[in-house]
């Protein structure tokens, strides 16, 4: 059965995973994150609560 026959496929996709593992990995991961997130103090945001008219 020629599907069997690794020859073909098998040094692709080994190449394509090292083209990722050591090419497009530590690209990726070097990139700058332009919203990164802050760290908001919780004791300044404290809400009144409301008082409702009708109770």
């Amino acid at each position: 059965m020629p599907q069997l026959n690794p020859g073909p496929w098998l040094f692709i996709f080994i190449m394509s995973w090292m083209i990722y593992l050591f090419i497009l990995t530590p690209k990726t991961a070097n990139l700058k994150v332009l919203n990164e997130p802050t760290v908001h103090n919780m004791n300044a945001n404290m809400t009144q609560p409301w008082n409702w008219p009708w109770t």
